[in-house]
C-alpha cells in the first residue's frame, strides 16, 4: 500500500499509475514531471485540438500513454488521478475516482510533493477574485530587488510543477493561485498567503458562491508565517479567523486607511508597515510613496500593500519594497492608457472579467463611458450599476450577455443612456469605440472594463484589449 500522506520527491514513484486529466499547460507539466520521477503515466483529454496533439506527441515519446477525445471511465489500474485546473470539482471523473477510492491531487498538490527536499523554496501565495496577477508580479519584483531568485509562477508564467522541477532552484516563489487550483490541495503549507478580496466569480465552475469562497479559503491552511487579509473585506478576515494555520502564524491586515497594530496601510500618501517592525505598538516603517506605484489607482495601491506584506513576512527590507515597486511594470490590459484623443482618455482594462474588477476600475475615474459585456458567468450587475450610476455618463454593450446588462441598466439606472452593439465579428470593437466616443465629452474617460469573460467573441481578454486599442487608434488617432 502507498502511504499517500508521506509521499514526496524522494519516495518510490514506480508503484504509481497516474492518470493526468487535461493536456493544457498544467497537465503537460504534471505528466512530464511524473514521468521524470518514475511513475507510469496515462494522459486523457476530452478534446483533440492542435495543442493537445502537440503535447501528446511529446509525452508519448517520453513514455506516456495518450488518449484524446476521451469519454470513457478512468483507465484501469489507476491509483492516482492528477486533475488540471480546468476540471470542475463535481465532474463525473472526480465522482468516479472518489467512488473507487483513487487518490486525487491537483496541480498544486503535485507540485508540493515534488519539491526538492534539500532546498525547498518557500511559497508566498496570492489569491483573490481580482488583482492576483498584478500582486504576484509586484511581489516577484520586490523579491528580485532584494537579490533573490523569485519567479512569479502558478496561474501565471511557468506552471508550478515546472518551477519546482527546474534544476536551477528558486530562492522563493511568488505564486498566483487561481480558485480552480485549490480544490484538491491537501498537504500544501505556504510560508505566507493572502486573499486580496472576494466577490462573485467562477459561479459556473463551483456551483455557488459558498463553494467558491470555501475553496479560496484553503490557501490559508497550514500557513507558517503570516495569513494576510484585506481589512476592508470582512470575508477575508473571517477566512483568516477560521483558518487552521501552523502554530505561531500571525494574522496581518492591509488597508487603504491608517493601519492599526499588525497591519500595513497608508499615512499621508506613504505606504507604511506596523506589522513587521519590532516596535509596532508605537512605530510604523515607511515603505514607499503612493507615487512609486503606477498606476496608483486605489485598488492597485491595495495590491502593492498585499505584495509588500508578503515580502516583509519573508524578511525583505523596506528599501527593497520601494525599489521593487518602483521598477514594477504592470501586465498589459490592466487599467492601461491607450491614449488621449480630443480631450477623451481611452483606458483598456480588459482584464476586468467580473463585476468586482469592473467596480474597482469604475471607481478610479470620474465621468466614464463604460464599455461592458461578454460572458457574464452567472453574475448580477445590479449592485455594480447602482454604486457607479453617478459617474457612468453612458454605456456601450457587446457580447453574449449584453441584454442582461441592458435590462439591468433599464431597471436600476434608467437615466444612463446606452447603446447595444449587435455585431459579433471583428468589426464589433470598431463600432463600440465609435459609439463610446460619440457619448463622451472632453475630460471623460472611455473605459473598457467589461465585467465579463471574453470567450464569446475573442480568444481571450488580451485579444479583446488589443482589439479595443486598435479600434481607438484607427477611429480616433487621425482626428
Amino acid at each position: 500500500m502507498i502511504d499517500w500522506s508521506r509521499h514526496n520527491r524522494q519516495s518510490d514513484w514506480t508503484k504509481i499509475n497516474a492518470c493526468v486529466v487535461g493536456l493544457g499547460v498544467a497537465g503537460f507539466a504534471a505528466a512530464d514531471a511524473l514521468i521524470e520521477v518514475g511513475a507510469t503515466v496515462t494522459v486523457i483529454d476530452n478534446g483533440n485540438g492542435e495543442r493537445q496533439k502537440e503535447h501528446g506527441t511529446v509525452l508519448e515519446i517520453l513514455g506516456a500513454q495518450i488518449y484524446l477525445d476521451y469519454k470513457s471511465e478512468i483507465p484501469a489500474n489507476t491509483n492516482l488521478l492528477v486533475v488540471s485546473p480546468g476540471v470542475r470539482p463535481n465532474a463525473e471523473i472526480i465522482k468516479e475516482a472518489q467512488k473507487k477510492n483513487i487518490e486525487i491531487w491537483g496541480e498544486f498538490e503535485l507540485a508540493w510533493r515534488l519539491r526538492p527536499l534539500d532546498f525547498p523554496a518557500p511559497w508566498l501565495c496570492v489569491t483573490g477574485t481580482n488583482g492576483k496577477t498584478t500582486t504576484s508580479m509586484m511581489l516577484s519584483s520586490i523579491l528580485t530587488a532584494a537579490g533573490l531568485r523569485a519567479p512569479a509562477v502558478g496561474n501565471i508564467g511557468d506552471s508550478l510543477v515546472s518551477a519546482v522541477m527546474d534544476p536551477i532552484p528558486a530562492d522563493v516563489f511568488a505564486i498566483e493561485v487561481g480558485a480552480p487550483q485549490l480544490p484538491f490541495v491537501k498537504s500544501m503549507s505556504p510560508h505566507s498567503a493572502v486573499v486580496l478580496n472576494l466577490a462573485q466569480d467562477h459561479i459556473d465552475f463551483f456551483g455557488n458562491y459558498e463553494n467558491y469562497s470555501h475553496t479560496k479559503a484553503k490557501v490559508y491552511t497550514n500557513v507558517q508565517k503570516a495569513a494576510i487579509y484585506n481589512v476592508q473585506d470582512a470575508t477575508t478576515e473571517k477566512m483568516v479567523q477560521d483558518a487552521d494555520v501552523i502554530e505561531g502564524a500571525r494574522a496581518v491586515g492591509f488597508t487603504l486607511g491608517i493601519p492599526g497594530l499588525s497591519m500595513l496601510g497608508v499615512v499621508e500618501d506613504f505606504l507604511v508597515d506596523r506589522a513587521f517592525v519590532e516596535e509596532r505598538q508605537t512605530h510604523a516603517q515607511e515603505l514607499c510613496s503612493v507615487d512609486d506605484i503606477q498606476p496608483n489607482a486605489p485598488h492597485n495601491v491595495a495590491n502593492a500593500l498585499a505584495a509588500a506584506a508578503l515580502a516583509r513576512s519573508y524578511g525583505v527590507d523596506a528599501t527593497h519594497v520601494r525599489d521593487g515597486l518602483r521598477s514594477f511594470v504592470p501586465a498589459p490590459h490592466r487599467i492601461a492608457t491607450v491614449g488621449e484623443f480630443n480631450g477623451i482618455t481611452y483606458i483598456d482594462d480588459s482584464k476586468a472579467t467580473n463585476c468586482h474588477a469592473a467596480q474597482m476600475s469604475l471607481m478610479a475615474y470620474d465621468n466614464v463611458v463604460w464599455i461592458a459585456g461578454g460572458q457574464a458567468k452567472g453574475q448580477d450587475f445590479a449592485d455594480l450599476i447602482k454604486q457607479n450610476s453617478k459617474n457612468i455618463r453612458a454605456a456601450v454593450l457587446l457580447g453574449a450577455d449584453k441584454e442582461l446588462i441592458a435590462n439591468t441598466l433599464r431597471t436600476v439606472a434608467p437615466n444612463i443612456p446606452f447603446k447595444v452593439i449587435e455585431t459579433t465579428d471583428e468589426q464589433a470593437m470598431t463600432e463600440v469605440v465609435v459609439a463610446a466616443s460619440e457619448f463622451a465629452k472632453p475630460g471623460d474617460t472611455v473605459l473598457l472594463a467589461p465585467g465579463c469573460a471574453s470567450w464569446d467573441m475573442f480568444k481571450d481578454y488580451k485579444a479583446r484589449g488589443n482589439a479595443f486599442a486598435e479600434a481607438v487608434i484607427k477611429t480616433q488617432g487621425k482626428k
